[in-house]
């Protein structure tokens, strides 16, 4: 079986973005591959190291989500990044092999740099995060990590120095990542943002209450132009229409929404009264779900404290090969 690797930043609750493009795969994966699903505070904090407090509390969320979706933690291994130690230091010895000036102009560095507006300031933690996070997906030996199309530069620095390392110390330690595209791309955002975003608020996650939902669809982004029921409407680069193409199971009835919208003749409050149950039925067995897991948070921790330790016994076994490798296993 391929191992695949994969997370994210507990940084806010997951919301539907999360949903369609990792969650739901990573429940099918499950089944079919060894797969370590990653919270990388650690990686959080480069760029929310003064808020130390919030990626703390939203690890604990973020489990709960994961738990929610259904993502077993007995096929799946579920840890904590900043409690695997041999992480940081492999990231050390790969810092070696990379060159500032390549950091710099990594592409995906380069768009979130401009998108978290740090100008000048950007924290060095954050500069060399592909080097970071070469080290998780090599010290989990990773075959697979599914990223979106904007991660792909992220990969290809990661297999650039596997290619160093192996090629420096002789050795074929290390091992190639392929990058698993998601067969959806992104959601957008409510307000029709290329994605959803916990920081623009454009989000509707999987733990809102059913009236928190209401009041998102409601207020969400449609055809500008769709001024009154009888006009024509666009259902391209609508968000509405964009999320009942994912979640509408009644695909006959969802096209005939569309005929009828493009046609004219269909208001916008119908068919977002209608996404509301659409995404009411999937969301409720999700809420209820992970309200029940939310019951005692301390097995919850428990859960992923036992993950973290079979984590920590794959990343060991990693670092030291790494270690004879170079030639710094010193008393082995």
């Amino acid at each position: 079986m391929k191992i695949i690797l994969t997370g994210d930043r507990p940084t806010g609750p997951l919301h539907l973005g999360h949903f369609v493009g990792s969650l739901q795969n990573r429940v099918e994966l499950q089944d079919k591959h060894t797969q370590f699903v990653m919270i990388a505070d650690a990686q959080a904090l480069t760029d929310h190291a003064k808020e130390p407090e919030k990626v703390r509390a939203n690890v604990l969320e973020v489990m709960l989500d994961y738990l929610a979706v259904g993502i077993d933690p007995q096929k799946t291994t579920i840890c904590i990044q900043s409690l695997l130690p041999e992480l940081f230091e492999l990231t050390s010895y790969y810092l070696n092999l990379v060159t500032w000036n390549r950091l710099k102009h990594n592409p995906t560095v380069k768009a979130e740099i401009k998108q978290k507006n740090f100008g000048e300031a950007v924290p060095a933690g954050f500069m060399v995060y592909p080097v970071s996070q070469a080290a998780d997906i090599t010290a989990f030996k990773a075959n697979l990590v599914p990223v979106g199309e904007d991660q792909l530069p992220m990969i290809e620095q990661t297999n650039e120095i596997v290619r160093h390392f192996n090629q420096t110390y002789k050795k074929e330690v290390l091992v190639r990542a392929e990058a698993l595209i998601p067969k959806r791309g992104r959601l957008p955002g409510t307000d029709g943002g290329m994605k959803m975003s916990k920081t623009i608020g454009n989000c509707i996650y999987l733990s809102d209450p059913s009236d928190v939902v209401q009041k998102k669809v409601m207020k969400m982004y449609t055809d500008p132009e769709h001024l009154r029921v009888e006009d024509p409407g666009k259902v391209e680069g609508n968000p509405v229409f964009t999320y009942l193409d994912v979640f509408d199971p009644d695909r006959e009835k969802f096209e005939e929404m569309k005929a009828h919208y493009t046609k004219g003749g269909l208001g916008d409050v119908v068919v977002k009264r209608h996404l509301h149950d659409v995404l009411e039925q999937m969301l409720e067995p999700i809420r209820q779900r992970r309200e029940e897991f939310a019951k005692d948070p301390g097995e919850v921790m428990r859960i992923l404290e036992k993950g973290t330790e079979t984590a920590r016994f794959t990343t060991s076994k990693t670092l030291s090969e790494v270690r004879a490798a170079m030639g710094i296993d010193y008393f082995s």
